[in-house]
């Protein structure tokens, strides 16, 4: 690493520390709570709005093929309405390659336009209701339907009548945490993934994933700067997954950056809000 690099890195950490940085929510690069791309049962606070964007890499996301780009972009809307209700909608870029017979030719070569899904999340159980040891427990859907491309209106599943339902999945996620004073939070995430999604084999499995949110006690300045990172590793139900977060400014503003697979690399930043 050059000593260029190293001085970059170094001064980026050093700002986030004089913000104040905190530790956060894992945000998922599908623009909903989770991992990387694994889902949990983390929820949100109360009213909390967050407002993001990522690049991903087109190979692990099986979205579509491309000889002529790596990569396509996405930007979301997510609303916790309550503690234990998620929504949200995310915009997933398309790019037209020469020669479609889909897109006109006016649109060959250039990022145009969108696949647009909604999603939502309801917690089940709460952390610590009946033992102290019982996980939290969520239920969600991703893109659970699409409007069928001709005749409006109706709702197809997978591709029926023309449908692309690119990224639809349902999920039954739990989630424990566990606490090391003075070091962190670990959290233990495992999830069964019924994935139908458009170009990929249906598939029924289960995800698992890890994630450590550091917690050293805020004194000094590269202390309150690693408390920002929250570190993650998950088998999303396809890929092993490794990345995580950084809390640039008190949980307002995020990055997240990931290897797919080990190698793919998507990364994005997301702003959240707290309407009290």
């Amino acid at each position: 690493m050059g000593n260029g690099l190293q001085k970059w890195m170094a001064a980026w950490i050093g700002i986030a520390a004089l913000l104040g940085a905190e530790v956060c929510q894992a945000q998922a690069l599908r623009g909903t709570t989770g991992l990387l791309h694994a889902p949990t049962a983390d929820m949100q606070r109360d009213k909390t709005v967050m407002i993001g964007g990522n690049v991903l890499h087109l190979t692990p996301l099986h979205y579509f093929s491309s000889n002529e780009v790596d990569y396509t972009f996405n930007y979301y809307l997510n609303i916790t309405i309550f503690p234990w209700l998620e929504i949200g909608y995310t915009c997933t870029v398309n790019y037209a390659e020469h020669g479609s017979n889909y897109f006109p030719r006016q649109s060959w070569g250039k990022y145009t336009n969108q696949d647009r899904s909604f999603y939502g999340r309801l917690r089940l159980w709460k952390e610590g209701w009946w033992k102290g040891w019982t996980p939290q427990i969520v239920f969600g859907a991703d893109d659970p339907g699409t409007h069928e491309y001709a005749g409006g209106g109706g709702i197809g599943s997978r591709d029926s009548n023309g449908g692309n339902c690119v990224f639809t999945r349902w999920y039954l996620a739990a989630t424990k945490h566990f606490e090391f004073e003075e070091i962190g939070t670990l959290g233990t995430h495992l999830s069964f993934v019924w994935d139908r999604g458009l170009h990929i084999e249906a598939a029924n499995r289960p995800a698992v994933g890890v994630n450590f949110r550091l917690g050293l006690p805020d004194e000094g300045f590269w202390r309150k700067a690693l408390n920002g990172f929250n570190l993650m590793a998950e088998y999303d139900a396809r890929t092993f997954n490794v990345g995580g977060t950084y809390s640039i400014w008190k949980d307002r503003i995020n990055v997240v950056a990931e290897l797919n697979d080990g190698k793919y690399f998507s990364g994005g930043v997301y702003f959240k809000v707290c309407l009290f």
